[in-house]
């Protein structure tokens, strides 16, 4: 079990210097833009901030999820198949946890924290 968090910890970070490194900054961005976008309209409609609803308010969920992953989801599948990618070429050999993880870190995540961020910020104006 050890050997498998060495090499999934050592592959991390060969992504950051190995060839299609720029992904690592334009998926973000991609995600980011997405969360902006989305986290205005939540606050023009006078949602509440996105990530804390999604935990907070269970009837709401489901719908919530929906709405998320149609603004960032072709980003997260990008991400994942780019990751696919960059396994094949460099590796030789795809890890499906360390793709699914990459593209949560690349996509998912800096849309999780910055559409709620958008969403206060636009509120308090």
């Amino acid at each position: 079990m050890d050997d498998i968090w060495m090499r999934f910890l050592e592959n991390l970070n060969d992504r950051v210097t190995g060839p299609m490194k720029f992904r690592l900054l334009l998926q973000p961005a991609m995600a980011a833009f997405f969360a902006i976008r989305s986290g205005l309209n939540d606050a023009r409609t006078g949602k509440p901030p996105y990530f804390w609803s999604l935990l907070t308010e269970p009837s709401q969920r489901s719908d919530m999820l929906k709405d998320g992953w149609k603004s960032v989801g072709k980003v997260f599948l990008i991400a994942l198949l780019l990751d696919v990618i960059y396994q094949v070429m460099v590796l030789k050999f795809v890890y499906p946890g360390e793709a699914i993880y990459t593209a949560f870190v690349l996509a998912i995540l800096p849309y999780l924290i910055l559409r709620g961020l958008v969403t206060r910020i636009a509120s308090k104006k």
